[in-house]
């Protein structure tokens, strides 16, 4: 569960019928943007790096009928709609000058950066941050909300389509005088492939998974989505957290003068914040794997034992929220007895109850002892010369009015009643 394997990761679905088709498609992009901005080609290289990721991503949710065969909804409202609002939203700040490229262009010519200003870092460690992420959220919510798409790998799945639209937007906008300035030679080649490298393709994976993740806890496990939770929210700050990381560190290294050292130790911490986020996003791909393998046994049945189908009769473990096999008596999951039933109570005695009941006891086998004495007495008298000697009966006890009672009963059984009342 704890590992790196990026395509697994990202593309869970399709790795395990076909895992070399994907991995070869991203390697062939990569080359490619790698190629072209190592020859000069910046507006190619640009370009392949904005969108190798999303146009694979997207083949694979095809590949694997992630939409449910509903196409138009979920690439309008998982890429479209992301990357229509991304770009507005950074359009906006790079209009009024507050969103500064990571590398400026001419900064490769040799041209001095200046010093990271608080204005700078508020913009590019806080404001785009959240208020990118919570862009990335909308379309992502809005399919994670219908009965079709509430299963929590459908959640990651949209959360990380999201991200990647976003990123492409982001690319776009920083370097749009990049993609309208035409064939250039480049004076370091080393570091424009590096860049290619980080914004086309670290880039859109560190903010596809920090989106993924909170995305998938708004699905959540279980019969339906979780909405608008504790673990939603928990993952959307870890989603904002991500990328403040991200974006702060990008930022302030981007300050330092040499180019290739600057853009060297850029990938060196986006690829960092990035194996971090891939083993988190891992761990819940773990539940969401569970979960969709449980669903599918309970629903076709394992062994001779029949599914539930296709309708709403699929029950859920009230512990672990993870779907449970037909009449099991166990979670498979978790282990919880789902099956059994409580046992009967045992009738409440109360101290009134147990010393009247105990006083009865008492008194009928004081009763039943004074009759034998009394009989044995009897049959004492009527043989004389025998030796034997009759016992006297017991006394009686006299009530509050003066007239014969109950006998006293022996403590010793008033106590063992008592016991057995309690």
């Amino acid at each position: 569960m704890a590992s790196f394997a990026l395509v697994s990761t990202i593309m869970p679905r399709g790795a395990g019928d076909h895992p070399q088709t994907y991995r070869l498609a991203l390697t062939i992009a990569l080359t490619a943007a790698l190629v072209a901005a190592i020859f000069g080609a910046l507006p190619i290289a640009v370009l392949i790096a904005a969108f190798a990721v999303p146009i694979v991503y997207i083949v694979y949710m095809y590949d694997v009928n992630q939409w449910e065969d509903q196409p138009i909804p979920v690439t309008a409202l998982a890429f479209v709609l992301t990357g229509v609002l991304a770009a507005g939203f950074l359009g906006l700040l790079k209009f009024f000058g507050w969103l500064a490229p990571p590398v400026p262009a001419t900064d490769l010519n040799g041209i001095t950066v200046g010093g990271p200003t608080l204005s700078g870092i508020l913009i590019a460690a806080l404001l785009v941050p959240i208020v990118g992420e919570l862009i990335r959220q909308i379309g992502p919510v809005v399919l994670a909300s219908r009965p079709a798409f509430d299963d929590l790998m459908d959640g990651l799945t949209f959360g990380i389509i999201s991200g990647v639209a976003f990123s492409t937007a982001d690319t776009l906008v920083r370097h749009w005088s990049t993609l309208t300035g035409g064939f250039v030679g480049a004076n370091d080649p080393g570091a424009w492939a590096s860049l290619i490298f980080l914004e086309g393709f670290v880039k859109p994976l560190v903010i596809g998974t920090a989106s993924g993740i909170a995305c998938a806890e708004f699905s959540g496990l279980g019969k339906g989505y979780d909405g608008f939770t504790g673990r939603y929210v928990r993952g959307l700050i870890e989603a904002i957290v991500a990328n403040i990381a991200y974006a702060g560190g990008i930022y302030l290294l981007a300050q330092i003068g040499n180019p290739t050292l600057r853009i060297m130790l850029q990938l060196g911490w986006a690829l960092l914040v990035l194996a971090v986020l891939i083993i988190r996003v891992r761990n819940v791909l773990h539940h969401g794997l569970m979960e969709a393998a449980l669903e599918a046994s309970a629903r076709e049945g394992v062994g001779s034992e029949a599914g539930v189908g296709t309708g709403d009769g699929l029950e859920f473990c009230g512990t672990c929220e993870m779907p449970l096999l037909a009449n099991s008596a166990f979670c498979t999951a978790c282990g919880t007895a789902v099956r059994v039933r409580a046992k009967a109570g045992r009738p409440l005695v109360t101290a009134g109850t147990a010393g009247a009941g105990a006083a009865a006891a008492g008194a009928g086998a004081a009763g039943v002892a004074g009759a034998g004495a009394a009989g044995a007495a009897d049959q004492g008298q009527g043989q004389p010369g025998t030796g034997e000697v009759a016992e006297a009966p017991p006394p009686t006890q006299t009530t509050d009015a003066g007239g014969p009672g109950d006998v006293e009963p022996d403590p010793r059984d008033v106590f063992f009643d008592e016991e057995e009342g309690r």
